[in-house]
C-alpha cells in the first residue's frame, strides 16, 4: 500500500509540491466521506482524488475498487493513461481499463469475468455493466465511484443517469464514496448534494487561489457604428494569423462545428505549410484520435475545435486558447482558457476574437465577471420519467430487484427525492404494461413481475433494451465515407438530402464531391465539384448569453468609465451614437425604441436576457398585443433584445407596457402565442427514444431508421397519447421541457418579475439605432422579406444611417418613461 510518503517522493521527482487541498482530499477518503473537489483547470484535482483511492490499495489481487466516470469517450483513454501511469509509479499493483463504447469484443468478454481495480467509463457504459446478474458480484467491494467534470453532466439527463448508477452502486456497496471533480461551477453546495445523495454529507474542497487568466481582445482596425452578427469574423483573419504566429502553439475555440469547418478552411487556405487540424464531435472517431495524440505530442501549430476539446485532455504544448465569437457564458470562457497553461501556477492565457461589434462589449463584460467571482450554476433536473423508466428496464433486466426496493434506491437521489406515489406507480405501469393508450401493443409489455421481482422475459426486448441505453439524442446523422477509403465523420440526414450527385461541400476540413447516398451513408470522392462551398450546418448550435454575463454586460454598458476597457474604448463611437439617438441599457431599466420604415412600425425591446427569453417575450408580447387589436407580427431576437414588426402597433405608453409584461397567466398566454403542440411534438421524439418507445433500429447498413423515420413514429405515438391519453406523464414532460428549453421558461419567468420592478423608457426614433440595426439585419437573413438582394437592401441601409449619424446637430428624439 502507497503512503503519503511515497506520494511526495513522486511529486519531488517531477518537480511539484503537494498542496493542501490534495492532502485534505486524501485525509477526507481515508475515514470514507464523500464530497466535491473544486479546483481550476490543471490544479491538480484529479490526483487529488485518485491518488486518495490509491493510498488505501492493497495490491493487483483486489476486485473493483474505483470507478471513474468521464463525460465524454475521447477523454477516457487519457484519462485511464494518466490513472495507470500514477498507480505504477505509486508501485500500487492496481490495473486500470477502458470500458466505453469504442471497448472491444475481447475486451468486454474479459471484464465479465473480471472487473479490473479501477475501470474508467461512461454513464452511458455504466449503466449497461448495471443491466448484467452476473456482474452484480464484482460490485460488492467497490469503495469509490469518481465523477470527472461533474458540472458537465449536472442539470442534463446524463447527470440524471449518473445519479440513478449511484444510487444502484450505493445498495450494491453501502460503504462507497462519491466524488465529483469541478473546475467551473457556480453553485458547489447544490453540485455536491446532488452527487452524493440529498441525505448524505458532503465535503466541499476548494482547491488553491484561482489561476491567473490572461483574457485579451483582437480589436478589429475599424468600428463600424452599424454593425450585425457574422460581418466581423473572417475578416480579422490576419489579426488571427499574427497571433497564431507569435505562440507555438494555438486552440482555436468556436461555437458551432460549421464555424469550425469554416476557419479551418480558411486558415489551411492562408497557411497551408502550417500544421493544423481540425476537431469537432462530427468527425470520425479515428481521425479525433489522430488530432489529439499530434496535438499532444508538440506536432500541431494549431487546432480548430468546438467543444469536443473543451474538457479534461491535458494538452501541455498549448500556449494560447482562440476564441471566435462571444463565448455566452464566463464559465465556459474560463473553462476554454484553461487549455493553456493546463499545470498548477502556470498562467492561461485567452485571446478573444469578437464575429460582431457589440462582442467586444461582451468580452470586457466576461473579463470583469471573471476577476468578480461571478460563475454560472448549474442547475439539476427533477422527475426527468423517461430516464426513471428506462432505468427501471435497465435494472429489470438483472431478474434481482423488486419495485419497492428500487423505489427506495431512487428516493435516495436529488432527481426523484419528492416523486409522488402516483408518478412512480405510473412508472411501473408504462414499463409493464404501456400505458393505457398502448396497452395492447406486446413490444411495450417489457417488464413483468414474477415471485416480487422485476423481470425481463423477452430476450429481443432486452437485445434492443441494452442497444438504446443512454440520454444523449442528436439528429440522425448519415455517415460521410470514401467509396474506397476511410470514414470523415457524420453530418445531418437533412443537409445530404438538399445535395445530388456531383455536388461539393467542405467537411473534415477537405473539399469533397458527392458521388451517392446508400444506406445512410454518403459516399465522396476527394477534390472539386459543382455547386458552391457549402459547409454542413448542425442544429443547436446558438446558445444565449447567461444571466451572470448580460447582467455584467448591462452594467458595463451603462458606466461612464467606458475608457478603462480597450474593448470599450473600441465601441466609444458605436455607443454614443447610440447614446445620442436614444440612450444605452441600464440595470434597472428596460429600454424600448419605436421607429417606422416602409415595412411598418418596429419596436426594438432590449431586456438583455439571452435570445431564448427573448424569443418567449416576443411571441407573449406579439400575443397580448394582438387580443387588444387585431395585427400580424414578425420579429428577430439576439442576446441583448428583440424586434417586433407589423404594419401597425398600437401607441401605448410605459404602464400599459408594463402591464403587457406581466408575469400573470404566463403559461396560458405563452401557449396560446406559440404552436406549443409542434414544439412538443418534437420534444417527445427525444423522450420516446430514452423511454423505448422508439427504437432506431439496428446499426449498419439499412436496418437504421432514418431521422425521418424515426420522427413520424414519435410523431404518431405523440398523437395517440394526446388524443386517447391525455394525463399521460411522458407529453405533460415533453411540454415542460419544449418550454424550459427552447425559452428558458423559468427564466423568463424571472425576468418578467424584474421587469415588474423596472422603469420602462419608451424612445420614439427617428432610424435605426445601432442597437436596433443587427435585429433588423438578422430579420431581412431570416426571412428573405423583398426580392431586392438582402446585401444590397442592408448596405443601402448602412449608407443612409453613416450619413445620417455624420450630421453635425444630433436628431431629436421623443422620450417617454414611467415607473414599473
Amino acid at each position: 500500500m502507497p503512503t503519503v510518503r511515497d506520494v511526495e517522493n513522486w511529486y519531488a521527482e517531477r518537480g511539484w509540491s503537494v498542496f493542501d487541498f490534495q492532502r485534505e482530499c486524501w485525509a477526507a477518503y481515508a475515514t470514507g466521506e464523500s464530497g466535491l473537489i473544486h479546483a481550476p483547470t490543471g490544479a491538480g484535482k484529479t490526483l487529488a482524488a485518485w491518488i486518495a483511492a490509491l493510498l488505501q490499495a492493497a495490491g493487483g489481487d483486489e476486485p473493483l475498487r474505483v470507478i471513474w466516470i468521464t463525460p465524454m469517450r475521447a477523454l477516457a483513454a487519457d484519462t485511464a493513461a494518466g490513472l495507470q501511469q500514477a498507480s505504477d509509479a505509486l508501485r500500487a499493483g492496481w490495473n486500470v481499463e477502458l470500458r466505453t463504447g469504442d471497448t472491444g469484443s475481447a475486451a468486454r468478454a474479459r471484464q465479465r469475468k473480471r472487473l479490473p481495480q479501477a475501470l474508467v467509463t461512461t454513464p452511458e457504459s455504466l449503466s449497461l455493466l448495471l443491466s448484467y446478474a452476473d456482474l452484480i458480484p464484482q460490485f460488492a467491494g467497490l469503495q469509490a465511484v469518481i465523477v470527472d467534470e461533474w458540472h458537465e453532466l449536472l442539470g442534463s439527463k446524463r447527470g440524471v443517469q449518473t445519479e440513478l448508477c449511484l444510487s444502484r452502486l450505493r445498495a450494491l456497496s453501502p460503504p462507497l464514496r462519491s466524488w465529483g471533480l469541478s473546475a467551473t461551477l457556480g453553485n458547489l453546495d447544490e453540485a455536491a448534494r446532488v452527487l452524493v445523495g440529498p441525505r448524505r454529507p458532503a465535503r466541499i474542497i476548494k482547491g488553491v487561489t484561482p489561476k491567473h487568466t490572461v483574457i485579451e481582445t483582437l480589436i478589429p482596425p475599424t468600428i463600424q457604428r452599424f454593425a450585425w452578427a457574422g460581418h466581423l469574423g473572417l475578416p480579422q483573419l490576419p489579426q488571427v494569423l499574427g497571433a497564431i504566429e507569435s505562440a507555438a502553439s494555438s486552440l482555436i475555440f468556436t461555437n458551432t462545428r460549421s464555424q469550425a469547418e469554416r476557419w479551418f478552411e480558411a486558415l489551411s487556405t492562408a497557411k497551408p505549410d502550417w500544421a493544423m487540424a481540425l476537431h469537432h464531435g462530427s468527425l470520425d472517431a479515428a481521425l479525433r484520435r489522430e488530432v489529439e495524440a499530434a496535438l499532444k505530442a508538440g506536432e500541431l501549430r494549431a487546432v480548430v475545435a468546438t467543444s469536443s476539446l473543451d474538457l479534461g485532455v491535458d494538452f501541455t504544448p498549448v500556449d494560447q486558447v482562440i476564441q471566435i465569437g462571444g463565448p455566452k457564458g464566463v464559465a465556459r470562457l474560463l473553462q476554454r482558457a484553461g487549455r493553456s497553461g493546463h499545470r498548477p501556477g502556470e498562467t492561461s492565457r485567452i485571446v478573444c476574437v469578437p464575429t460582431m461589434a457589440l462582442e467586444l462589449a461582451e468580452f470586457a463584460a466576461a473579463r470583469r465577471a471573471a476577476a468578480a467571482g461571478l460563475i454560472e450554476a448549474r442547475r439539476p433536473l427533477r422527475n426527468s420519467l423517461d430516464v426513471l423508466a428506462q432505468h427501471v428496464v435497465t435494472l429489470a433486466l438483472t431478474g434481482v430487484v423488486s419495485a419497492a426496493a428500487l423505489r427506495r434506491e431512487i428516493a435516495a437521489t436529488h432527481a426523484y427525492d419528492d416523486l409522488s406515489d402516483a408518478q412512480w406507480n405510473w412508472v411501473l405501469d408504462f414499463v409493464m404494461r404501456g400505458g393505457s393508450a398502448l396497452q395492447a401493443y406486446p413490444q411495450y409489455h417489457k417488464v413483468v413481475e414474477r415471485d416480487g421481482l422485476l423481470q425481463v422475459d423477452d430476450a429481443r426486448l432486452a437485445q434492443r433494451h441494452r442497444m438504446a441505453v443512454g440520454t444523449i439524442v442528436a439528429d440522425t446523422m448519415m455517415r460521410v465515407s470514401y467509396l474506397r477509403g476511410g470514414s470523415l465523420g457524420s453530418v445531418e440526414e437533412s443537409f445530404i438530402s438538399r445535395l445530388k450527385p456531383g455536388d461539393a461541400f467542405f467537411f473534415a476540413g477537405r473539399r469533397v464531391s458527392l458521388l451517392k447516398v446508400r444506406d445512410m451513408t454518403a459516399y465522396v470522392k476527394p477534390g472539386s465539384g459543382s455547386g458552391s462551398k457549402l459547409i454542413p450546418r448542425w442544429m443547436g448550435g446558438r446558445m444565449p448569453l447567461s444571466s451572470e454575463l448580460a447582467g455584467s454586460l448591462t452594467e458595463l454598458l451603462s458606466r461612464g468609465d467606458q475608457a478603462s476597457d480597450p474593448e470599450m474604448r473600441a465601441l466609444a463611437p458605436l455607443l454614443e451614437l447610440q447614446q445620442r439617438w436614444s440612450q444605452l441599457p441600464a440595470p434597472g431599466t428596460l429600454l424600448i425604441e419605436r421607429a417606422r420604415s416602409r415595412e411598418g412600425r418596429h419596436w426594438f425591446v432590449y431586456p438583455m436576457a439571452g435570445r431564448h427569453v427573448h424569443e418567449g417575450l416576443s411571441a407573449l408580447l406579439a400575443w397580448r398585443l394582438a387580443q387588444h387589436t387585431p395585427l400580424t407580427c414578425s420579429f428577430s431576437v439576439n442576446d441583448y433584445g428583440f424586434e417586433l414588426l407589423a404594419r401597425n402597433l398600437p401607441d401605448l405608453d410605459a404602464g400599459e407596457l408594463a402591464a403587457l409584461l406581466s408575469p400573470e397567466d404566463l403559461q396560458h398566454d405563452l401557449l396560446a402565442g406559440i404552436n406549443a403542440s409542434e414544439m412538443a411534438r418534437r420534444r417527445f421524439r427525444e423522450i420516446a427514444r430514452i423511454a423505448g418507445l422508439v427504437f432506431e433500429g439496428y446499426p449498419g447498413g439499412g436496418a437504421r431508421k432514418s431521422a425521418r423515420q424515426i420522427q413520424a413514429s414519435s410523431g404518431l405515438i405523440y398523437d395517440v397519447l394526446a388524443r386517447y391519453d391525455p394525463d399521460n406523464q411522458l407529453t405533460r414532460q415533453a411540454l415542460s421541457e419544449a418550454l424550459e428549453q427552447q425559452l428558458d421558461y423559468q427564466r423568463l419567468r424571472d425576468t418578467l418579475l424584474q421587469l415588474q420592478a423596472a422603469r420602462i423608457v419608451v424612445v420614439d426614433v427617428e432610424r435605426f439605432t445601432p442597437l436596433a440595426f443587427p435585429l433588423w439585419t438578422d430579420r431581412l437573413n431570416q426571412h428573405r422579406v423583398s426580392s431586392e438582394g438582402v446585401h444590397e437592401r442592408i448596405a443601402r441601409m448602412l449608407a443612409e444611417l453613416e450619413a445620417a449619424a455624420s450630421e453635425p446637430v444630433p436628431r431629436r428624439r421623443r422620450k417617454r418613461a414611467a415607473a414599473g
